[in-house]
């Protein structure tokens, strides 16, 4: 009996310890009661005119003028679609997704009293699913925006939206995982949670126990296209980043770096002699790229951006998302095994990137499946390269331990394990080293930019 008493009075002590547990709210009526003026419901309407083509009526049938009229006066056809928003501010402007809007002729906002309000579509961003509108109304209430860093698994959360056209629907659960990577985009961070997410919900607020938005409901996961405990929502802080923008220029200009990123795997871990698999490999840095120019190199490998620890390759993008083109952020990297801070001016990210293709040559000698040629400034030019000595590669064994590195015809290998090449005989030498079971870090330029790759021994 003592010891039963002790063991309960444990439990109770560990309860009371702040972050070590959250009690199950006895009811989500007053948050429900308090956000459900912010919360709307948003349909659309899309006008389409279907083209069919009219049968073969031979010339002169007496059917010739009766079918010739029936498809001139083909009506347009009207198609409607359900999702959800919230109201952000009192002067008007809504968050939903941007799935729920595209190619909409007519956006319809209607609030909990029913009232129905003609919407403008002011802003959209399709890679991280996001839209903005503006009504007309008097008397709104904009939602207040939590923290979504600072969620945890485990806490609970509430769901208000539009699922079925089942208007003003509240559902509840937990937040189930974080960091979620669906396949939607290179942005994809989501919130996963077990609260009820159906079609309809689409744009929906995801709440937490305060009442604070701390999530835009968008996708979920299913067979059947109803609701299995698998829901996923935008964390409104990377949200947030893109609203002001959209509402002074209707699109979102993104930053970037201009670098190849990967994960680092076993084995690379291994060559580059790292303590750990945690950050961002860069294979290849774009000439002239923000990156470039702030002497970030092929090889390095970024492990934090300002504040925040890069833990895999996918938390790059989302991290330089949070800035804008002309931020100055710290980005610090592994460089052969020193840790070193360069400050980089990330730059606007265009609209499309243009790949060259690398130009093939002569055959040379056939060094460790590779056909190499020294550099000349002849060679260099046409190549457009930067490298003023390296070697050529001509051609790449199929196969070939080369080959599963990525290199390519065209390439201009410039340093083997940190060592200068010079001619295919000082590769050779270098290479050599496969044959005692030892990797190769090589170092190339590809028409100008930097490219990173590491030439692995055969497998005995």
């Amino acid at each position: 009996m003592k010891i039963y008493r002790l063991i309960v009075a444990g439990i109770l002590a560990l309860m009371m310890v702040p972050g070590i547990s959250q009690a199950m709210p006895e009811s989500f009526a007053d948050l429900a009661a308090a956000q459900r003026h912010s919360v709307v419901n948003i349909s659309t309407t899309k006008v389409t005119r279907t083209h069919r083509m009219p049968p073969q009526i031979p010339f002169g049938s007496p059917f010739e003028d009766m079918f010739r009229d029936m498809f001139r006066n083909q009506q347009p056809e009207e198609r409607h679609a359900l999702g959800s928003g919230f109201i952000l501010s009192k002067d008007g402007y809504v968050i939903t997704n941007n799935h729920v809007v595209d190619g909409a002729d007519e956006v319809v906002v209607k609030n909990s009293e029913g009232e129905e309000f003609e919407a403008e579509v002011i802003g959209t961003d399709a890679k991280l699913d996001l839209a903005l509108l503006k009504i007309e109304a008097k008397g709104l209430r904009g939602v207040k925006l939590g923290d979504s860093d600072k969620l945890r698994v485990g806490d609970w959360v509430v769901a208000i939206g539009n699922p079925f056209g089942l208007e003003q629907t509240v559902t509840a659960g937990i937040v189930s995982a974080k960091g979620r990577v669906i396949g939607a985009g290179p942005y994809d961070n989501f919130i996963q949670t077990d609260a009820a997410i159906n079609p309809g919900n689409s744009g929906g607020p995801l709440f937490n126990a305060k009442g604070e938005v701390i999530g835009i409901n968008t996708a979920i996961y299913s067979r059947s296209g109803g609701n299995n405990g698998i829901g996923f929502a935008i964390p409104i802080n990377l949200a947030h980043s893109i609203f002001d923008e959209l509402r002074e220029n209707g699109r979102v200009q993104r930053a970037r770096l201009g670098v190849m990123i990967r994960d680092i795997d076993k084995e690379t871990m291994k060559a580059l002699g790292l303590k750990n698999r945690y950050g961002a490999l860069i294979p290849q840095v774009e000439a002239g790229s923000a990156a470039d120019k702030a002497g970030i190199q092929a090889g390095d490998v970024i492990v934090r951006i300002d504040e925040y620890r890069i833990k895999q390759a996918h938390d790059l993008p989302i991290r330089i998302a949070n800035h804008k083109p002309g931020d100055r952020v710290k980005v610090k990297i592994i460089r052969d095994g020193k840790l070193i801070t360069i400050p980089v001016v990330v730059e606007a990210m265009p609209d499309d990137v243009a790949q060259g293709r690398p130009r093939q040559g002569n055959k040379q000698k056939v060094t460790h499946g590779l056909s190499l040629k020294k550099l000349t400034p002849e060679v260099a030019e046409s190549l457009r390269v930067r490298a003023m000595q390296g070697v050529v590669v001509q051609q790449v064994m199929r196969g070939s331990p080369a080959s599963r590195a990525g290199i390519v015809p065209g390439d201009v290998i410039v340093k083997v394990n940190g060592r200068v090449v010079t001619t295919p005989g000082s590769f050779d030498k270098h290479a050599k080293e496969l044959a005692g079971g030892v990797a190769l870090r090589v170092l190339i330029d590809r028409h100008g930019d930097q490219v990173f790759t590491v030439i692995y021994p055969p497998k005995k």
